[in-house]
């Protein structure tokens, strides 16, 4: 037999105004999951697992827009517009700074997700994989630098989308080649 709590109890638990609902949950769990991982694993391979997690959520994302606009290979101009399009609808305060043929270079002012990404910089991969994923599979090769980024303590973000490949990459960039569709996830 179970206990049914009683009317009173009922009462105050459903008057209790807490901030709670799923996204705050969900935000506040992979806050505590990521701190976990890095915690046991340390930084750069919790950032790896984030990486695994965001490579497939950029293609299910790439395929989701491709879907829509048609099969063929976004241009330069699309794919920012995609990039910054996705974040948006995430709640994400992204903006193009500039664009050339050689670069995308992004702002943000409010990460998807929220203060609970403060001192998880683990997180970032995860617009890193999703952005690298999405310009290399439609450009061909994209570096992702993460040059500032709110989980690290800035105000703001600054993502540079590079589309040309060099000799030497720096410590805060990740590289992404285009996958042949016959490979992806």
């Amino acid at each position: 037999m179970r206990d049914n709590p009683s009317c009173e109890a009922q009462q105050i638990v459903s008057q209790a105004e807490i901030a709670l609902d799923r996204d705050l949950f969900f935000r506040r769990m992979l806050r505590e999951l990521t701190g976990t991982i890095e915690a046991i694993v340390g930084v750069e391979e919790a950032s790896g697992y984030v990486a695994t997690v965001g490579a497939a959520i950029g293609d299910w994302i790439n395929t989701a827009y491709h879907a829509k606009a048609g099969p063929e290979d976004f241009d330069i101009r699309t794919v920012a517009a995609v990039l910054v399009h996705l974040k948006q609808r995430l709640e994400g305060g992204f903006y193009i700074k500039s664009i050339d043929a050689k670069q995308i270079v992004l702002g943000n002012t409010n990460c998807p997700f929220g203060h609970y990404v403060q001192g998880r910089t683990s997180l970032c991969m995860m617009t890193s994989n999703v952005f690298g994923r999405i310009a290399a599979d439609n450009l061909g090769y994209a570096r992702v630098g993460l040059e500032r980024t709110i989980a690290q303590g800035h105000g703001e973000c600054h993502i540079v989308v590079h589309l040309v490949p060099r000799e030497n990459v720096m410590p805060d960039e990740r590289e992404y080649f285009r996958v042949p569709a016959d490979l992806s996830i």
